[in-house]
């Protein structure tokens, strides 16, 4: 089966640079619900049979013209919540954005039982995005559409697809609105077929923008 992952639209404490993983969290800016709105004629070439978000609103509104368009009811499970940013929640220091983005990385790495201070080790988030993919296959349909986070888009694609791993999601991130296309299934294996329009070898062959500036890393979030 087919799995689009859509990161949410631009929110306030995007423009501001704030770690920001609370629920029901903010909504979207003028320019997110643009990107939001710009999504119906991105997939306007996808067959989409589900569509699910998370708990934050900002993927609620995210969704609302996509599902609008498809006739669908967006299905709400928390487990495609950001990954929570526990002790730093709210900062906008680069130690404290360093902190998050590292403990990130350690998990796309490899090592999920590390823990994010104050909040859920890399088995945790892992497990409960899982869960929600497991629903999605249980469906029995040929593409569910998960409107998610940056974060955890990142650290599930590093962990559980084949052709994704520490050092491309170190280097690309997902930007609001942006489209992860994974295929296959949990049992046999999944691919990342399309990297926010590209493949995974003409996205890493192009080098998108590192990780490691501030702004950027902001962006999770």
């Amino acid at each position: 089966m087919r799995l689009i992952l859509i990161r949410h639209g631009q929110t306030p404490a995007n423009v501001a640079g704030v770690l920001e993983s609370t629920v029901p969290g903010p909504g979207l800016t003028d320019l997110g619900q643009e990107q939001a709105e710009e999504l119906v004629d991105a997939l306007s070439g996808d067959t989409i049979d589900a569509i699910f978000v998370s708990s934050m609103v900002r993927t609620h509104l995210t969704a609302a013209p996509l599902a609008e368009a498809r006739g669908i009811e967006p299905i709400v499970r928390p487990g495609l919540r950001e990954i929570s940013a526990g002790d730093v929640e709210g900062n906008t220091d680069a130690e404290s954005v360093h902190q998050y983005v590292s403990t990130l990385l350690t998990w796309c790495g490899g090592h999920l039982d590390v823990r994010m201070p104050g909040a859920e080790t890399g088995e945790e988030v892992i497990a409960r995005f899982d869960e929600v993919v497991a629903e999605a296959e249980a469906l029995g349909v040929g593409t569910v559409a998960l409107v998610s986070h940056g974060a955890i888009i990142r650290a599930w694609c590093a962990t559980r697809t084949l052709n994704v791993d520490l050092e491309f999601v170190s280097t690309h991130y997902v930007v609001n609105t942006g489209i992860v296309v994974v295929e296959g299934s949990s049992r046999l294996g999944w691919e990342v077929s399309a990297w926010l329009g590209q493949s995974v070898s003409e996205a890493a062959a192009r080098g998108v923008a590192s990780d490691h500036s501030p702004a950027v890393e902001r962006e999770d979030a």
